[in-house]
């Protein structure tokens, strides 16, 4: 939050000096610091800084740190010879906390004073004005702009006939993580509430299928649109908070608890939301057959909200997905399992194992061993028509698996997961653990 708004200019008799401050008495202006009130800063210790020499003024944003608050100012001196000195320098300084993020400011700083350098070199509007410090007009816009920017983070304040300060903060936001092809985005608003005329093509294409199912890649090839535009598009909606980013679910995937499951069993609310987001809707058919009191309930009882953390804790290292289900088989036809994990991730309490390949030395004998047996496929003889149309249908056999083995071999180096590698050479894990097999020394890891 801002906390004061102050005007500084070189007065030619008596120095730096400030001319208007919001609130009142926040700059101490004296030479000695004040008793009878706590002012944020103390003025005369850093007036030589900002208001400098007209050398170093007109050279972008100036910032300081000092009692614990942060001023952003830009120093502007307009030379002229109408003026005294034959210059006029002024600042409009803004004051915000030390340790709040004033990236959204830096614009509002730069604005502000390159608006009333305008004004003053077509109009003297600052220095023509005759008002008392802390009077006028320039200090009700300076009022104004305090309380607007604090209360509703934009300004729409008439300066003259002529003129308007319009100013909006806009909300900075930390790079988004990296986007690569295997990841699954979810989205976490109506993306399709947000369109408008102005979107871009590429957008429009991949808003049906951020499904919470189909990987970044996936998207590009259902929507038929280049991968570079369509991982654009998404970092885009990633800055913004529009979607976050999953792993592909998969009934062989692994998955165990993080510290935070602590939250969910003892957070009440949590365990309802839970509830109601994984529980499937109930079946109407299932019963309907046979209401008679002494039939016995086909399916076992819905999990309530209280069972959700047990069910949780039972997944373990080592355990997938699938031999998680085979012992606790009612679940199936009760929860929805992608919700299930989603929820557990998105909230921090569960984790995804991954596996990674880590190929070891002996691969390196393997590759010359390709180097050479391809030379020597090279020469292909044959005598007769047939055998040679044979041996190059067995060579082309051959060269067909080792170029796929060169392009698996650049994912085993132990930082490329399962999820990555399946979707880049677009295969099954189960293809992808077959070929694993057959190469041999191969080693997998789960981390």
């Amino acid at each position: 939050m801002l906390k004061a708004i102050f005007l500084a200019i070189f007065d030619v008799d008596e120095g730096p000096k400030v001319l208007h401050q919001v609130p009142a008495s926040s700059i101490n202006t004296s030479p000695s610091p004040s008793t009878s009130s706590i002012p944020l800063l103390h003025f005369p210790p850093i007036a030589n800084t900002l208001i400098p020499h007209p050398t170093l003024c007109n050279n972008g944003l100036l910032q300081l740190a000092i009692s614990h608050h942060r001023i952003l100012s830009y120093p502007q001196c307009i030379e002229h010879p109408a003026y005294p000195r034959n210059a006029y320098t002024f600042n409009f300084c803004l004051v915000l906390p030390a340790d709040a993020d004033f990236t959204s400011y830096i614009p509002v700083t730069r604005k502000l004073n390159t608006l009333f350098r305008t004004l003053e070199v077509h109009s003297h509007f600052l220095s023509s004005d005759p008002s008392p410090p802390n009077t006028g007009k320039v200090y009700a816009l300076c009022e104004t702009l305090l309380e607007d920017l604090n209360n509703y983070s934009e300004a729409m304040i008439p300066i003259d006939a002529s003129n308007t300060l319009n100013i909006k903060l806009f909300p900075t936001y930390p790079p988004p993580p990296p986007l690569h092809p295997h990841h699954v985005p979810l989205a976490t608003v109506n993306l399709p509430s947000l369109i408008d005329s102005n979107w871009d093509l590429t957008m429009l294409l991949i808003l049906p299928h951020i499904n919470g199912i189909n990987s970044v890649k996936q998207i590009a090839l259902l929507a038929d649109a280049d991968y570079k535009l369509v991982k654009k598009s998404l970092r885009h909606l990633l800055y913004y908070g529009c979607i976050l980013l999953l792993d592909i679910f998969s009934f062989s995937a692994i998955y165990a608890c993080t510290a935070e499951i602590s939250h969910l069993i003892e957070s009440p609310e949590t365990q309802q939301e839970c509830h109601r987001y994984v529980l499937l809707p109930p079946d109407s058919n299932s019963n309907s057959s046979n209401n008679n009191e002494n039939t016995k309930p086909t399916h076992p009882p819905t999990p309530s909200p209280t069972d959700l953390p047990t069910l949780y804790l039972s997944l373990r290292q080592g355990l997938p997905v699938r031999a998680w289900l085979l012992e606790l088989p009612h679940l199936a036809t009760q929860l929805d399992l992608r919700r299930f994990f989603t929820f557990g991730v998105i909230k921090g309490f569960l984790y995804r194992v991954h596996k990674y390949a880590f190929a070891t030395k002996k691969q390196q004998s393997r590759r010359m061993k390709w180097v050479r047996e391809e030379s020597d496929s090279g020469g292909g003889s044959g005598s007769g028509t047939s055998g040679g149309a044979k041996g190059k249908e067995d060579a082309d056999k051959r060269r067909g698996m080792k170029e796929g083995d060169r392009e698996l071999e650049r994912f085993l180096d132990g930082t490329h997961c399962f999820d990555e590698i399946c979707t880049e050479l677009m295969i099954s894990e189960k293809e992808l653990g077959q070929r694993l097999k057959t190469r041999g020394d191969v080693q997998i890891i789960c981390r």
